[in-house]
């Protein structure tokens, strides 16, 4: 069977790729890297773009697209290392418009397509949260590693019992640690709460798993993009370094090994390809296929970015070069919301074996 992207995804992923290279050219993407803030002026360019509307049903402004549309713009946001919460953003928004109560609606939806709000999502694994719930609406404890909780407004994470809850970050009792992590354009936070007001999302209960299939789906498709950057930057540095007087793609034995990462790969874009149109079409299979998306594919990611920096020789671990940024946010993905072996552990148990 002929398995291929539409025209109109394409177009979406072409005018993606060609905006995320004038606004993150390969001179800035260092100083991008080391800012752990959030740039809006980028962000501000990605949200006209429209990419955070692109699961969100058209009743509610949004493009009523795919998830295979949206893993396409993950895997270009990986292959530019872009700053920005586009894909946490695009989820809280579809999460909202089909399990949000009315009022969460009317109140968070708009902004979170406009860009005026950012929304965070916990990794939604229980070690990472020590939160407790006095009475129905109030939440003390600890949100551990939330991704873009520095910036962000509002925060969706795991209630007590099952299901979501929203909290709003700019009530009182809401402290804020930086937490160093790996990967600067994403940066991480630990959020201490002490008795602040949470409303549960009251159709969520039925949504957290393919909450959870969704962002496998996108780490895994992010962690591709960063990849085949690596193994870009690989193939241009092999055509235009010399030594002995020849271009080093000459040599024979790295010929073999840049093929060998190829060979291994190019193949893992049908892969997040199948799993996030299975989350879209295929819903029996949907968490089976994000397991092992999120698996294989972080796995090669990060083995082919390290490849990349042996490929470069002493400039590929320097700091100015920008190549460690790619390995990073690939060894990112890898670890963020549960690594390989779970997520194998998992496909394992889904598929009865």
């Amino acid at each position: 069977m002929y398995f291929d992207l539409t025209e109109d995804q394409k177009a979406i992923r072409d005018a993606t790729a060609n905006a995320l290279h004038d606004l993150l050219p390969t001179d800035r993407l260092v100083a991008a890297f080391d800012n752990a803030n959030l740039n809006t002026s980028i962000w501000k360019q990605l949200v006209n773009l429209g990419l955070v509307a692109t699961l969100v049903p058209s009743i509610h402004e949004g493009l009523d697209l795919d998830l295979l549309t949206l893993a396409t713009i993950a895997e270009q946001l990986g292959y530019a290392a872009a700053p920005a919460p586009v894909l946490s953003n695009a989820l809280a928004a579809w999460l909202l418009a089909h399990g949000g109560g009315a009022e969460q609606q009317d109140r968070w939806i708009k902004s979170l397509i406009d860009g005026s709000a950012i929304a965070a999502l916990p990794t939604l694994e229980g070690e990472t949260s020590t939160l407790t719930f006095t009475d129905s609406e109030r939440v003390s404890g600890r949100q551990r590693l939330v991704e873009w909780g520095g910036a962000a407004h509002v925060m969706l994470c795991s209630a007590a019992g099952g299901g979501l809850v929203i909290i709003d970050l700019r009530q009182s009792g809401v402290q804020v640690t930086p937490v160093e992590s790996v990967d600067k354009t994403r940066p991480l936070v630990d959020i201490e709460f002490q008795d602040v007001h949470a409303e549960y999302i009251p159709g969520a209960a039925k949504l957290t798993e393919r909450l959870r299939d969704a962002r496998l789906v996108l780490s895994a498709a992010s962690a591709f993009g960063s990849a085949m950057r690596a193994l870009d930057m690989s193939i241009g540095y092999a055509k235009e370094r010399k030594q002995f007087d020849q271009l080093i793609g000459s040599f024979q034995g790295l010929k073999h090994q840049i093929a060998n990462v190829a060979a291994e790969l190019l193949p893992c874009r049908p892969l997040y390809w199948y799993a996030a149109h299975a989350w879209d079409a295929i819903p029996e299979d949907a968490s089976r296929a994000a397991a092992m998306a999120k698996a294989h594919v972080t796995d090669i990611a990060v083995r082919s970015a390290r490849l990349a920096v042996e490929f470069h020789g002493g400039i590929g671990y320097t700091w100015e070069y920008p190549l460690h940024v790619f390995l990073k946010r690939a060894m990112y993905d890898r670890t963020y919301l549960g690594l390989p072996m779970r997520h194998r552990e998992r496909a394992a148990s889904m598929a009865g074996w």
